[in-house]
């Protein structure tokens, strides 16, 4: 595959593939039929895992021979859903050869048996009664059915269907005959002549919707099943998807909703480029979704599409070029004129790969087969009957665009939804609808709030102003746009560049700060607080006036430098003394260890090292990692056979590894033996083919990674072209020589990791992001180096208190954060002391959090510390400390006080990190006690106790307050 499966991703794989292989041997022994069950939510790639199987199944792997002669049927209940799921198998599943993927047609197919090594394509709409496919012609000698029913009799070894129920959106009649037809691939159809395949794989986004079809089969089922929670965590998905909608009895505001959508869109224009600028990666290009209502008689949609344009152009300060605005518009696939432009119709499957794409029209056409993961702001004009249809259109889009979650910028983690003619009650039925559509629990949280109210406030360490003074930008991106550039060149006229004041960088604001009116903007303008650029390597416009079309022409036609965008000057830091950046900086920087832990390892350590080595070759820290480690492996395999070679035994082993047996039998005319004693003639045979098959599935074992053709490239000998592919058969053959190779593998891995752990905090996200996930996949519990984001987004409590001394703020300079009476107490002492500098809510779960394992009951499990304090010591450097106000009277007492005895012995550099309990001083007052186990003393009487009561007397002895 040429993509990288994520670790779930390749956990399903397995568990299909052996369950598959299961399914084709069990037919074959029993003739009973056979059905595989696979569920996962919606996001988790279901075709990317299948065409990972297909791949698996034609060429093999370590457990299982390739089956080249293998045949594919793959049935959808859409032919542009057939066409997605080709296109991402001919674009993702590089080892399967162009051809191989045919789409059934129904004019000119007609074949008495599929062909060997083919993945066909059908669809429920070729399958039924008016089809050509289903009947015969003076063109047409075979059915589609008995092209079925033949190819399943004759070549029931290689034969598997699956049954593509992933993406349902059709509604009462056409889902029911969808069904039907499906079923008969499941309980056969006499009245068509058809048996019941004997192999069927279902992908479902729930297990119910599956088990509706194999209800009432006699087959035999198995069950892959993809949890919400391993989805949520991969960072394929957005966290959130938040529901905007007015007040109840506001009147009509649609109009004002849509220019609210229009400044969500524009914020994230901005915090893309933002992002995309610094961490070098070709701009996203957020498209803006627009669900308009039906029309009737000649009228296109009764919502008012010129107006609809307008207000976007006027409220982001653009013109839209032609091809920037396109419709999907069922009915018509004319082009239509909009305020003045030319709106093309495009195909929803073609509207992900267009970059030039940013505003789409469309009524109901995108729920089903529709896929954009730049699709990050939708305005639907429906009303609440509609929520079934906005429900399907949003399970669309909460994609991420770069298939990650992204660190930095935590604003870029939601996709948003405004609904004018909503309500609170209405929102519900929406997320209700939203779950029975895509098959239960949506992984990812979906917040309602009304425009007047906001739910999701947004923090950063960036509380500062900028002024819009132009300087050249030194450095442009390939591929990377702002939403003012102008990529088909042509005049640039007033309407099409930004008024010159400067618009808030999200990430400097609250988010309930943003106006939904032009005068509410201009104020906010003048008085919010802004972003600054970023330290460190280059600069990026923050604010959508100071960026310039890249291709344009000005208004008098001189021809602009696409390099000549312009950076802000910073003039004014808030009036906060806090220097926010330098601090996170300095945590960053600190090589402090968080962990990730997981309930399985999904790679072994060979595959691990490998992802490692080639991570620090591919970044230039260590540009002869992978090479290093792959002569390492070739030395190994020399020394196993030169040891073979001087024990005598090499001849006899590689003997039977170029020669197999073949057997003979001579039976007369009548098919009786001629020989009583029924004699077997042997004969050996050697053949070029079999050995590269056991070359290949050598290389398997070995990891995939060419140690084979690396062993070549030292000992090809062109008298001999086999012997150094049997040299490599013969080691990966030896169990005990594959078991050594993993120990070295494990050691190596451990030894790269902790070499490069703390210089991979230099390294762009991208990488960081690589190296966290080979890390976490390699242990159960993972090193990683703790790393706070410039920007997080967290749920707005109400309730809680206003902190201006908080790492992270709002554009006014504070965060309200919610503590219980415990620890607000232990932040107040904290806060007394005169060396205290700011302090970090420690939240659970997210991925920049804190953690720190700990075992309990036999497993490793994670604790994140409620508090991370900064202070500064004598030399004037920051010190990082960890508290946890923690309640005697829990099981996990003695696990947590052992997770955070060994992780302080793991992070010497670490000030304090303390287990608190409330408790009396002699006084009699009620204080807080401290157990720091940055004592060694304390660390090792924590390590040796053994109950609860130790801990309580370790308290008592070595615990004290400040």
């Amino acid at each position: 595959m040429k993509a990288e499966l994520f670790p779930f991703q390749k956990r399903a794989l397995s568990d299909l593939r052996m369950k598959t292989g299961e399914a084709i041997g069990g037919y074959q022994r029993t003739h009973s039929n056979q059905v595989v069950s696979f569920t996962a939510p919606t996001g988790a790639g279901k075709t990317i895992i299948m065409a990972s199987l297909i791949e698996n199944i034609f060429l093999g792997d370590v457990e299982y021979p390739e089956q080249p002669e293998a045949i594919i049927i793959w049935l959808s209940d859409s032919p542009q859903l057939n066409e997605q799921s080709k296109q991402k198998i001919d674009l993702k599943a590089d080892r399967i050869r162009i051809g191989q993927s045919v789409t059934v047609a129904e004019d000119s197919f007609d074949q008495e048996y599929f062909d060997d090594g083919h993945i066909y394509f059908l669809n429920t709409q070729k399958l039924g009664k008016s089809s050509n496919l289903t009947k015969h012609s003076d063109t047409r000698q075979y059915t589609i059915w008995e092209t079925l029913a033949n190819t399943a009799r004759d070549k029931s070894d290689r034969l598997y269907v699956i049954i593509d129920e992933a993406h349902r959106g059709m509604q009462g009649r056409e889902a029911g005959r969808a069904t039907t037809i499906m079923q008969k691939f499941l309980k056969g159809s006499p009245e068509d002549g058809l048996e019941a395949m004997p192999v069927v794989i279902g992908m479902s986004a729930t297990s119910a919707r599956f088990n509706a079809l194999v209800q009432g089969t006699t087959s035999t089922t198995q069950y892959v099943v993809v949890t919400t929670d391993e989805v949520r965590a991969s960072g394929l998905l957005k966290d959130r998807i938040v529901i905007s909608y007015p007040e109840e009895n506001t009147g009509n505001k649609d109009m004002a909703v849509l220019q609210a959508a229009a400044d969500e869109w524009k914020d994230k224009w901005n915090h893309w480029y933002q992002y995309c600028y610094e961490q070098h990666y070709a701009y996203v290009n957020p498209i803006l979704v627009i669900q308009v209502q039906n029309g009737t008689g000649s009228q296109i949609s009764a919502t008012d599409l010129d107006d609809c344009v307008a207000k976007v152009e006027e409220r982001c300060g653009i013109k839209f070029q032609e091809g920037e605005v396109v419709h999907t518009f069922g009915q018509t696939n004319s082009v239509l004129t909009i305020n003045g432009l030319n709106v093309s119709y495009v195909e929803p499957s073609a509207i992900a790969e267009n970059k030039k794409i940013r505003v789409v029209f469309f009524k109901e056409s995108l729920s089903t087969g529709w896929d954009c993961p730049r699709a990050e702001t939708m305005m639907s004009f429906r009303h609440a009957t509609d929520a079934t249809y906005i429900a399907q259109l949003l399970g669309r889009m909460i994609r991420t665009p770069m298939q990650m979650h992204i660190q930095v910028d935590d604003t870029l983690n939601d996709v948003h939804l405004y609904l004018p003619y909503f309500n609170a009650d209405t929102v519900n039925d929406v997320v209700k609808e939203l779950q029975n559509a895509e098959g239960g629990e949506l992984p990812t949280d979906i917040y309602g709030e009304s425009l007047e109210s906001r739910v999701m406030e947004t923090l950063t360490v960036r509380p500062r102003t900028t002024t819009t003074t132009p300087q050249k930008l030194e450095h442009n991106i390939s591929g990377q746009m702002s939403l003012f550039d102008n990529p088909t060149g042509g005049e640039t006229t007033s309407a099409n560049v930004v008024k010159e004041k400067s618009i808030p960088y999200i990430t400097g604001i609250s988010t309930a700060t943003q106006s939904t009116s032009q005068e509410e903007t201009q104020a906010a303008n003048t008085n919010s607080q802004q972003e600054t650029m970023p330290s460190g390597t280059g600069a990026a416009p923050t604010s959508v006036s100071q960026i310039t079309p890249t291709s344009a022409t000005t208004s008098t036609g001189t021809q602009q430098n696409p390099a000549a965008q312009v950076t802000p000057v910073i003039t004014e830091e808030s009036d906060d003394s806090l220097d926010r950046e330098v601090i996170m900086k300095a945590i960053n920087d600190s090589g402090l260890l968080s962990y990730d832990v997981r309930t399985v390892r999904i790679n072994n350590y060979l595959n691990s090292l490998y992802s490692l080595a080639r991570l620090l070759t591919q970044s230039g820290m260590y540009s002869d990692a992978t090479d290093d480690v792959l002569e390492e492996i070739v030395k190994m395999i020399r020394e196993y056979v030169e040891g073979l070679k001087r024990d005598g035994k090499y001849d006899e082993m590689a003997h039977h590894i170029m020669e197999f047996e073949m057997k003979s039998q001579v039976f007369d005319a009548f098919g009786e033996t001629v020989k009583d004693d029924n004699i077997l003639y042997h004969f050996m045979s050697t053949t070029d083919t079999d050995i590269d098959r056991q070359f290949r599935r050598a290389e398997n074992k070995l990891g995939n990674e060419g140690v084979g053709n690396k062993y070549g490239k030292y000992f090809y000998d062109s008298d001999d072209p086999n012997a150094f592919k049997i040299d490599v058969i013969l080691y990966a053959s030896d169990d005990d020589c594959i078991s050594r190779l993993m120990a070295y593998a494990e050691r190596a891995f451990h030894k790269m990791n902790d070499d490069y752990r703390r210089k991979i905090v230099g390294l762009e996200e991208r990488f960081i992001k690589q190296y966290n996930t080979i890390v976490s996949d390699g242990d159960i519990v993972s090193k990683h180096n703790f790393r706070l984001p410039e920007t997080i987004t967290q749920p707005r409590e109400v309730n809680g208190k206003d902190y201006n001394d908080h790492l992270f703020v709002d554009g006014t300079g504070v965060a309200r954060i919610n503590l219980n009476n415990w620890e607000e107490g232990v932040l107040e002492e904290e806060q007394a002391q005169v060396d205290y500098v700011c302090w970090l809510r420690n939240p659970p779960r997210k991925p920049w959090s804190l953690c720190i394992p700990y075992e309990m009951g036999g497993e490793q499990k994670p604790a994140y510390p409620d508090f991370v304090i900064i202070r500064k010591d004598g030399d004037e450097e920051f010190v990082i400390d960890i508290l946890e106000p923690h309640d005697p009277t829990r099981i996990d007492n003695l696990g947590k006080a052992k997770g955070f005895a060994e992780y302080a012995r793991q992070n010497p550099g670490v000030g304090r990190i303390q287990l608190i309990r409330k408790g009396k001083d002699a006084a009699g007052h009620d204080r807080f006690k401290r157990l720091d186990m940055a004592r060694s003393a304390v660390r090792d009487k924590v390590s040796h106790a053994m109950t609860n009561d130790e801990l309580d007397h370790i308290f008592e002895t070595d615990g004290f307050f400040m």
